[in-house]
């Protein structure tokens, strides 16, 4: 990959992971505001209320690949023509989908609200006013996609760096409305939460309009156009339809087998993956666009050299982050909460570990994205996302505890990690031997070494701010050096030694 690639992909993650970590702080402080100024049973319904609409979303899921896909493929060729085709098709594709979603919502999601989700009786007012409210936030971030992957297709990430710091302030505004007045704080946080969502969209639709000409609207058919998109879609619809499944769909077991409480301990601990999962996927956001061009210039060698190492950066990058947070996850959920519902810690730990899975799983995904055919992939490895829902509602029916869906989540995600391996092999030159080696097995190495003394640490010490901080401060210095040492090649380290090298012969001068 050429200098400026790397400096441009570096550049790119920096303002990701600044975005991540400035929402990251603000999300932390305001969850916790948040949970106890609604209380536990409240903050539960907004999780399962609001999943009832994102049940729907798998539908925006597919468009928004192809859009990304599609308009990253064009930018790669220079055609400015096929790009403003492209945007206006994506646009127009995503305005149908919001009134198939709408009506989805306000019909069988409606009658699944009333009944058979288990709610309070004496809130129901409240629930439906964050029901139709999040139904409009759905609407405006649907139609906002097309957008928003053309400012990742032209890799201007700087961008969202910048409105980040708008949306972390309107946040920190929603938590200062809530603690005034005697409204019903539930009904307060829907409307205002759907207003930062609006302000949000007409900002980055403001900024795309003035600086990228294919985001002029011009809608016209183009058969041939909306085919290639929507044959595109239907495949990663099916995929979508069971990612909601396991997200959403465990959800609605969970509320049915143990009512809100347990919804407010998912409801965490996925704040919690969002933070973690945010940063893998900033590094994934940054690199995408290049897997995607590098195919477009028909050089899969070096395409899935790319792959490869993405997956090996993104999984170090998740480590990073994870697994300091699943050694004092408890401690934190208590620093950082006042109310800590039951099962969220070990929630917690378990979605960590899916997480370090999922964080190899991403490049591959995107490999299958770049070469276009995912029609193989999305419907063997979506039928295998099925299972996740039935083994889950097995377990649960027999009396298991909580926590088993998602250890079945886990078993499954391995088991489809390996399937798409070989389901790429099928359709490109790859060696899947090599992939273990260099990726799985050192992954592995990597993570077991680096738990040891953070792990004898936390045995050694009791649990308190003084543990949290040496777990913390060690488990970073020992992942950085294990990765140094086992998880990068040789020559990467040349480079980074002759980089220190120039910079203290420049500081010297």
């Amino acid at each position: 990959m050429a200098a400026s690639a790397n400096k441009r992909i570096a550049k790119n993650t920096g303002m990701l992971y600044f975005r991540m970590f400035l929402t990251l702080c603000i999300t932390l402080y305001t969850s916790r505001v948040v949970l106890n100024i609604l209380g536990v049973v409240d903050f539960g319904i907004y999780n399962v209320v609001g999943g009832v609409v994102g049940m729907f979303l798998f539908l925006n899921s597919a468009m928004a690949a192809a859009s990304s896909r599609f308009l990253i493929f064009e930018l790669a060729k220079n055609d400015l023509y096929e790009l403003k085709r492209v945007f206006n098709a994506s646009l127009s594709s995503h305005i149908f989908i919001v009134i198939v979603i709408f009506l989805l919502s306000e019909t069988i999601g409606l009658w699944f609200l009333t009944h058979k989700l288990v709610l309070p009786v004496e809130r129901m007012s409240a629930v439906h006013w964050v029901y139709q409210f999040s139904i409009l936030s759905a609407m405006v971030s649907l139609t906002q996609i097309p957008y928003n992957a053309t400012i990742i297709a032209h890799e201007k990430m700087s961008v969202y760096g910048y409105v980040t710091i708008i949306e972390v302030l309107l946040r920190l505004v929603i938590v200062y409305f809530l603690s005034l007045g005697n409204l019903d704080k539930l009904k307060v946080y829907a409307v205002l939460y759907f207003l930062v969502t609006l302000i949000i969209s007409v900002i980055y639709r403001t900024y795309c309009n003035r600086n990228f000409k294919e985001c002029r609207i011009a809608f016209h058919w183009d058969k041939a156009l909306y085919k290639k998109l929507f044959s595109f879609s239907v495949w990663e619809l099916y995929g979508g339809v069971a990612l909601m499944g396991m997200g959403q769909g465990l959800n609605m077991l969970l509320n049915i087998f143990f009512g809100p409480v347990v919804n407010a301990a998912r409801g965490i601990a996925y704040m919690v993956q969002g933070a973690i999962v945010g940063f893998g996927d900033s590094f994934i956001t940054a690199v995408k666009p290049q897997i995607i061009k590098l195919y477009a210039e028909n050089d899969v060698k070096k395409m899935m050299s790319f792959v490869f190492v993405s997956s090996k950066y993104s999984f170090y990058l998740t480590l990073f982050f994870s697994l300091p947070l699943y050694i004092e996850i408890s401690f934190i959920l208590k620093l950082w909460l006042k109310i800590v519902p039951d099962h969220t810690a070990s929630f917690c730990r378990l979605i960590l570990i899916n997480n370090l899975i999922w964080s190899m799983r991403n490049p591959i995904v995107t490999a299958f994205h770049a070469i276009g055919k995912i029609k193989i992939a999305n419907l063997v490895c979506g039928s295998l996302f099925y299972l996740i829902i039935v083994f889950s509602y097995i377990c649960l029916k027999m009396g298991y505890y909580p926590e088993s869906v998602f250890i079945v989540t886990i078993l499954v995600s391995v088991l489809i990690q390996i399937t798409e391996l070989f389901l790429l092999k099928s359709l490109i030159s790859y060696s899947i031997i090599a992939y273990f080696k260099e990726v799985v097995l050192i992954c592995v190495l990597v993570m077991i070494s680096a738990a040891i003394v953070p792990y004898l640490f936390s045995i050694l010490f009791e649990q308190g701010f003084i543990r949290l901080l040496i777990v913390g401060f060690s488990s970073l210095i020992v992942i950085f050096f294990t990765v140094y040492y086992f998880g990068i090649g040789k020559e990467v380290r040349n480079q980074i030694i002759a980089k220190i090298l120039m910079i203290k012969n420049n500081i010297a001068k």
